[in-house]
């Protein structure tokens, strides 16, 4: 754990990226949240992405988001006024909005630019410390954009590790080595304690020859960093945000479902041996 973060009851922070649209990284989040959640961790999911599929994911209507992390990074309100509370038990959101498509250009004068996220997180810990009582989080999981823009830097400067969601699809590998280097990169200047908790193989399908190969491809590139759980093809888990629902609440029986659970497991095992290391 990174120093700042130290002594915060185990609090992880981990940012969910890949600058490639339409590999899993809301339904990661949402459903990786969910799952979480499910087995005793206080999670919040920070929603940056200007679309805001996460927050409609977890059933928060447009309307309902009065303070959204654009407000967060505009130190207009802090994390805990921002907070909303989801269906699921142990499961808190930050809402996002399209307010955030706009952010870059406003704060590009501001020199403290990226630290506006790990800011806003110091300011939650002593907010949970200082209310007795308060189950603080475990984990805060953060759902970025698909682009290496500001929001995704603040985000990988305020998490201690990246959880890499990966589509097995013929362009998986794209862009893949440069968000690593973008890692490394901020890594030897911002945030020297980052690293990349795994990678996870999204709309995985075991019928097809292509599917098994990407896997593969994806295996030899980062190694014993990929997950063995991959998150299959499965029409339930695409059909659930249209409901406001996450997977484990849609349709608990189905494979994506039970898949997300052994992925929340495999993290949480890979927690431990990281903190007993």
């Amino acid at each position: 754990m990174t120093g700042r973060y130290s002594g915060t009851h185990g609090l992880r922070i981990l940012a969910i990226t890949n600058q490639k649209g339409g590999v899993g990284k809301t339904t990661t989040a949402i459903n990786l949240g969910t799952a979480l959640a499910a087995v005793g961790e206080n999670v919040l999911i920070i929603d940056l992405d200007p679309q805001g599929n996460a927050s409609t994911g977890v059933g928060i209507a447009p309307e309902a988001r009065h303070v959204t992390s654009y407000d967060v990074m505009t130190g207009q309100a802090s994390l805990s006024a921002a907070r909303l509370l989801t269906a699921v038990p142990g499961l808190s959101i930050v809402s996002a909005n399209a307010d955030l498509v706009g952010l870059e250009s406003e704060l590009m004068d501001d020199g403290a630019k990226p630290y506006r996220l790990r800011d806003a997180v110091t300011a939650l810990i002593a907010d949970q410390r200082a209310r007795a009582g308060e189950q603080p989080f475990t984990y805060i999981l953060i759902d970025c954009p698909p682009s290496l823009n500001l929001l995704t830097l603040n985000a990988l400067v305020a998490a201690n590790a990246v959880l890499v969601p990966v589509q097995c699809e013929f362009f998986a590998l794209e862009g893949i080595s440069q968000l690593k280097d973008s890692i490394d990169q901020i890594r030897s200047t911002l945030n020297p304690g980052l690293e990349i908790q795994g990678v996870v193989l999204t709309m995985h399908d075991a019928r097809t020859a292509f599917s098994r190969e990407v896997a593969e491809n994806v295996r030899e590139f980062f190694g014993p960093k990929v997950y063995d759980t991959m998150i299959p093809r499965n029409i339930k888990v695409a059909e659930a945000p249209s409901h406001g629902k996450p997977i484990l609440l849609y349709d608990y029986e189905c494979a994506g479902s039970q898949a997300y659970i052994r992925l929340a497991t495999e993290i949480i095992e890979r927690e431990r041996q990281y903190k007993a290391a």
